[in-house]
């Protein structure tokens, strides 16, 4: 399923979910946005957001993650 959303989406319009690590479009990120630190992270369903909210630091340092 993510190749099948990486070739629908343009060069530079993709981030990857830091919670779940699917592929989101930076123009419609079902789940929204969260800055953190300066940076700007995409998510694909609001509840992945909300976790991230909490813990960034676990998510980013690769110590959390939801597999899907």
């Amino acid at each position: 399923m993510k190749n099948i959303l990486l070739r629908m989406l343009p060069n530079g319009n993709k981030a990857t979910d830091p919670v779940c690590g699917m592929y989101v479009s930076k123009d419609t990120p079902n789940g929204g946005t969260f800055e953190h630190n300066g940076e700007i992270f995409y998510f694909c369903a609001p509840g992945c957001r909300v976790a991230f909210s909490k813990e960034p630091q676990e998510y980013l340092s690769g110590n959390k993650h939801i597999d899907m």
